[in-house]
């Protein structure tokens, strides 16, 4: 037997009938998330305290069972669905959920899949079940986590056009030639390769212009081609080289993922497990890694395998408690490159006043990924949504748009567009060329275009117009 709770939805011109299998922390931000989109949602668990949870923090319905059952997704509205989301604990509870819901409805489908058994078969199962999207939340942390060892001077590295353009963010250090710079003068005396699309200062957060300036302890994004971006922090004299070696705390899918990208490139690795199990698996499926079988969170053993000399520092215990006392540790004793995750999504406000280095959310990952599909079935067909970033706690979003016909936006200059304010062009991807937009360059179709802004909710090109 299940139970159901159900509110009265606020139904937006563009929302969407969606069900959420798995009220977990995944679950929860993307409802979260999804609700204040505008979109007409049903939860589906097993727990019904979990259900009850969001179920009396937003507007959803609410079912409790199991999502994979034929008469629980009857009941959470499969046959009017537009997309369910399967994010249980179980890759194969989501698979299946997904495969049902497929033969029942007429609704696209999205399953988390994590278990590295399974990661040389994703493109497969994706096309075999026919699914939207299969996406892995430690398998997407750990491409963040990469990306940031391959240029550790930068506290985030987000990727568009397909790898193409880098938004990099860093914060200027105290003496830095860019200190007191305005940023006219930044691509008069510097480089014009670069756009700095966000700064935060304090606790506020600007889309600035050309007469802002910058200051040191001013956390700065900027976007650039991947050769641009490096090029332009050594100008700046900020190191670029990428990390010799990393120290990973915990055995578990992210630290395989992440020690499985890292040695590829050359990079050394040593992972301390405490599970014996599971420092043997480590052996076979990482021959080329130092695994040690001890206690991580003990500081003679951090100091016995080399935390005070090592070039890269990441903690990825399943305990974000120990993570973040890791990480402080870390910063006392060593000058090692230290990046956080962190898998809880609640004090945000104490865990800003800490010194973490570079923080990566999961959770936030996923969600952010699967929001962008949701856009992108939400648009019109002028545009979709190919890439959406959250930057400095959710108050500013960056958006890949790609174009795929005329309209009222392209053709023309960009000084002769009226757009919405707190919002920049930051990029446009034509043809394998990276552009960073001046006032007389177009908006063509089959460009994808980069926008950053204050706003939220955008799900088509035509919403940056003023």
């Amino acid at each position: 037997m299940f139970e159901r709770w159900k509110k009265t939805a606020k139904q937006t011109p563009k929302g969407l009938n969606i069900i959420i299998v798995g009220c977990g922390k995944v679950g929860a931000t993307l409802t979260e998330q999804l609700c204040r989109e505008g979109h007409d949602i049903a939860v589906v668990d097993k727990s019904a305290s979990r259900v009850q949870a969001l179920t009396d923090m937003y507007d959803v319905m609410g079912v409790v069972g199991n999502g994979a059952s034929y008469s629980v997704q009857m009941e959470a509205g499969i046959e009017k669905a537009d997309l369910i989301i399967s994010v249980t604990d179980s890759d194969e509870l989501n698979l299946l959920t997904c495969t049902v819901a497929k033969r029942v409805g007429h609704c696209e489908a999205i399953a988390r899949v994590r278990n590295p058994d399974y990661s040389d078969e994703i493109n497969y199962l994706q096309e075999r079940l026919e699914l939207a999207m299969i996406i892995n939340p430690e398998l997407e942390a750990a491409n963040e986590i990469a990306r940031v060892l391959y240029l550790p001077a930068a506290l985030s590295v987000n990727t568009f056009a397909r790898g193409l353009a880098e938004m990099v963010r860093i914060k200027i250090p105290e003496g830095n030639v860019l200190d007191g710079h305005s940023l006219a003068a930044l691509g008069k005396s510097i480089t014009k390769d670069i756009l700095v699309c966000a700064v935060e200062r304090g606790n506020e957060v600007q889309i600035p212009g050309g007469n802002f300036i910058l200051r040191s302890g001013d956390v700065v994004s900027f976007i650039a081609s991947a050769r641009d971006s490096a090029e332009f922090l050594e100008k700046i004299g900020i190191q670029t080289h990428r990390v010799k070696d990393a120290l990973l705390i915990g055995g578990g899918k992210s630290s395989y993922y992440l020690a499985k990208q890292l040695l590829e490139v050359g990079i050394g690795v040593k992972i301390i497990e405490s599970r014996q199990e599971r420092c043997e698996e480590l052996s076979v499926l990482l021959p080329r890694a130092i695994i040690i079988n001890g206690d991580g969170t003990r500081e003679e053993l951090l100091k016995e395998e080399g935390l005070e000399h090592v070039e890269a520092f990441v903690p990825l215990t399943g305990i974000d408690e120990e993570n973040i006392l890791l990480t402080l540790h870390a910063k006392e004793v060593s000058r090692a490159k230290v990046i956080t995750k962190i898998n809880r999504i609640t004090f945000h406000d104490v865990l800003a006043r800490l010194d973490l280095g570079s923080v990566v959310y999961p959770k936030y990952i996923t969600a952010e990924a699967i929001i962008a599909y949701v856009r992108a079935l939400t648009a019109s067909r002028d545009s979709n949504v190919e890439t959406l970033y959250h930057m400095f706690d959710h108050r500013v979003e960056a958006i890949e748009f790609r174009v795929r016909k005329e309209s009222e936006l392209t053709g023309r200059p960009l000084k002769e567009v009226m757009l919405k304010d707190n919002l920049l062009i930051a990029c446009i991807h034509r043809s394998g060329q990276i552009i960073i937009p001046g006032g007389d360059d177009c908006i063509m179709p089959g460009d994808t275009v980069i926008i950053v802004t204050t706003h939220t909710g955008f799900y088509d090109i035509q919403d940056i117009i003023g």
